[in-house]
């Protein structure tokens, strides 16, 4: 039998559809490996943080659907849904102990959705807050 956990994580304009089973340590992104999809190797470090935390890089083999965005907030939403899919995971176990994955991803800050997205274009603007320049004479 195996157990598939799926979680949703957003950041920015990006949203990752994540599924985790029982496995080996893989990662797919959108049908490729995550270090040929990533261009960076700080942004797989960084989407892999949850896993590192929590001890299971080996343990759950992780596919991802993600749109939208650039690298960086697919990266973002990406580990935002590993934490919940990990979360998910850990629910029967009591979450009152210091080893439950609940208190080791609230406290390195994993649970929170970054709300920051890109503001608005003012009219009279060139951008957000951009002003054309000014000339006295």
């Amino acid at each position: 039998m195996k157990k598939e956990i799926t979680a949703t994580g957003r950041r920015k304009r990006s949203i990752a559809k994540v599924k985790m089973v029982l496995g080996k340590g893989n990662i797919v992104v959108n049908g490729q490996d995550v270090n040929k999809y990533m261009p960076f190797a700080t942004l797989v470090m960084d989407l892999k943080q949850p896993l590192v935390l929590t001890n299971n890089e080996k343990t759950f083999d992780i596919t991802v659907t993600v749109t939208g965005g650039g690298f960086k907030g697919q990266a973002g939403a990406i580990r935002l849904g590993i934490a919940r899919c990990l979360l998910l995971f850990d629910a029967e176990t009591d979450q009152t102990r210091d080893d439950s994955y609940r208190k080791i991803l609230k406290s390195a800050g994993m649970l929170t959705r970054d709300a920051r997205i890109k503001e608005r274009k003012k009219y009279g603007l060139k951008k957000a807050r951009r002003a054309p320049q000014f000339s006295k004479r």
